[in-house]
């Protein structure tokens, strides 16, 4: 039996599996149904084994089972509330407890995955809107407030600003910055950052809309002056779903049509093809002030997303190995005003961007947030310069974790 299986098989109490363990199972079509019956075994021995139903549950997500997902993270949260990831026996572990909350892949900043290695004891703490905090802290050395901007979390983000008020260790990535990170809202921190392009974004609604598509009301009045082509998606979507170019006021009302929702993002489209005609989308990963690489996807469609992009044309991961390589020197170095004002404007320890370059060279920004997941997942065959580029990133999480339990450690007792 593997490693994992036996984690799986006898796991301590209140320690998972996790998300990045099951994923790397699930991408390598290797283990995951195995992994699935022993939990499945688990929990018929032990019906309130909530360790088992939370893994259950992301195997559920990962198959694309909703229902199933939502019903195991439920009850097994109904059970308990925190959670713990197996650790190496390291003396030099930092205990770092995240603060988190109910929902999918996209709703918590992904730290699974930035610390497989176990140089980070990961521990979860669940919290729900109008739930009190436990009497009693798990032990930890740092914080980390890993709920994602969304509609769902604005009220337990607002909970959580007045708990870490007080908070007994540092607290990274406050809840108050997190909430500023709506689509619209992340446009007018950042519209004016020198050497930046960020398209306008607006909160818009059906009836606004619709008033375009009956000519009562111009595109431009809804987008600062921008116009057609725009890019639409429903309020609340990430990863490209729902997301639509829309090219005048008939597809308009063919998008609005197809959707149930009165809530939707609209942002200025910007043509941001390549002089060989291919789009390139750039992720970046801030740690503190300092930006990394995080990958490059190359595809001939604007909507670019890793997993569906080009790269497996060798040429395409040779530009992104170069593009590893010469990061700080070459793209970091051309960005750098744009970069560090993103970083100033921010406020957070740790957040990500999707980005690209017009066709004049300045930065072009898509996204920004706290839950776009970096990982090591990759084929290693496939992709053998990822790991050394990723396991820079992680070093460079763990050293950030681990010199904020020490600047804390430094201050003097409070008398």
């Amino acid at each position: 039996m593997s490693e994992s299986l036996d984690v799986a098989a006898s796991a301590e109490d209140g320690v998972l599996l996790g998300v990045a363990t099951l994923s790397r199972a699930y991408m390598t079509h290797g283990e995951l149904p195995e992994i699935y019956d022993v939990l499945t075994a688990r929990l018929e021995r032990d019906p309130n084994d909530a360790c088992a139903m939370l893994d259950l549950s992301t195997i559920a997500h990962l198959l694309g089972d909703a229902e199933a997902h939502v019903r195991l993270q439920h009850d097994a949260l109904s059970r308990r509330r925190i959670f713990s990831l197996p650790v190496a026996q390291r003396d030099d572990r930092v205990r770092l407890l995240a603060i988190v909350t109910a929902g999918d892949f996209m709703s918590n900043t992904p730290l699974e995955f930035l610390v497989e290695d176990g140089a980070i004891a990961l521990r979860f703490l669940y919290v729900a809107p109008g739930e009190a905090f436990p009497d009693s802290l798990p032990d930890h050395d740092v914080a980390f407030v890993a709920i994602a901007e969304g509609d769902r979390n604005r009220a337990v983000l607002e909970q959580i600003e007045t708990a870490v008020a007080t908070w007994p260790r540092p607290v990274l990535n406050l809840p108050g910055a997190i909430a500023r990170l709506t689509r619209d809202g992340a446009f007018r921190l950042l519209k004016d950052a020198p050497g930046l392009v960020y398209p306008v974004n607006a909160a818009v609604t059906r009836g606004a809309l619709e008033a375009v598509v009956h000519g009562a009301t111009a595109i431009e009045t809804l987008l600062d002056g921008a116009s057609y082509p725009v890019l639409l998606r429903p309020r609340g979507t990430h990863a490209g779903e729902g997301l639509a170019k829309i090219d005048d006021a008939e597809a308009l009302a063919a998008f609005l049509s197809s959707q149930a929702v009165d809530e939707f993002y609209l942002a200025q489209f910007v043509d941001y093809r390549s002089p060989d005609g291919l789009f390139r989308k750039f992720r970046l990963l801030f740690i503190g002030d300092a930006p990394y690489a995080a990958h490059l996807a190359i595809s001939g469609d604007w909507m670019i997303h890793y997993l569906n992009a080009q790269m497996h044309e060798e040429r395409h991961r040779a530009e992104e190995a170069l593009f590893f390589e010469r990061f700080d020197d070459d793209f970091a170095a051309r960005h750098r005003a744009a970069l560090t004002e993103v970083a100033r404007r921010m406020q957070l320890d740790y957040f990500a961007i999707d980005c690209g370059e017009t066709p004049d060279g300045r930065l072009l920004l898509f996204e920004v947030g706290t839950a776009m997941i970096v990982h090591s997942l990759d084929s290693v065959e496939t992709f053998p310069y990822k790991q050394p580029q990723m396991r820079k990133v992680f070093d460079r999480f763990a050293a950030f974790i681990r010199e904020a339990r020490d600047r804390a450690l430094a201050q003097p007792a409070a008398e």
